[in-house]
């Protein structure tokens, strides 16, 4: 399959293992060039190594919870040239009831599961814009709209990111060249599996 994906620049963050890597696999295997992101140098070491047989992977390590983690990733990105394609991957999950839960708990969540997305897209859009072309992908989750009654800092999180971060996004982005769009894990399967989908 050829998505004329030859030659642009991708990151995809939080990409050394699971969704993620599986992303930056598919992109290199398309001919993009892909900096994949992780929070050690030694896993993002590995992940790029394991990724080399498949394309052109470079490393970009960052905690991107914290501004001072994400304009680490940025720096290194903008080192590689002008970004084209952004897969907002990074993200996680914990199991705690509502009683469990500090204020702590759902501000980490809200960091790590929104702010990071935030802060990478507000930091690549402009140049998206800028030359006319551009994508942006939120990875979503279905605890968006179906949350897991233990698991609600988690739910706040992806509601917060895909009916109002990635949705307004794309509702903005309304023209031609940049584009931003949202996908559940759950739906990329299913896309990647059924042969009647594009």
């Amino acid at each position: 399959m050829d998505l004329g994906l030859k030659n642009k620049l991708a990151l995809v963050t939080g990409s050394t293992a699971g969704i993620g890597f599986a992303i930056a696999k598919g992109l290199l295997e398309e001919g993009a060039k892909v900096v994949i992101n992780g929070r050690t140098q030694q896993r993002l070491d590995e992940a790029v190594a394991k990724l080399k047989s498949a394309g052109n992977a470079l490393g970009a390590v960052g905690d991107l919870p914290t501004a001072a983690g994400a304009a680490q990733v940025v720096a290194r990105v903008n080192a590689a040239g002008p970004l084209d394609i952004l897969v907002n991957n990074v993200g996680s999950f914990e199991v705690k009831q509502l009683a469990e839960l500090e204020d702590a708990d759902w501000e980490a969540m809200f960091q790590l599961n929104v702010m990071s997305s935030v802060r990478m897209s507000k930091a690549f859009l402009p140049g998206m814009l800028e030359r006319n072309w551009g994508r942006i992908v939120f990875i979503a989750s279905e605890q968006s709209a179906k949350p897991n009654p233990v698991m609600l800092h988690y739910a706040m999180s992806k509601a917060a990111l895909v009916t109002r971060v990635s949705r307004s996004t794309a509702c903005w982005l309304r023209r031609p060249g940049a584009k931003a769009s949202r996908f559940s894990s759950t739906k990329w399967r299913i896309a990647r599996a059924s042969p009647s989908r594009p």
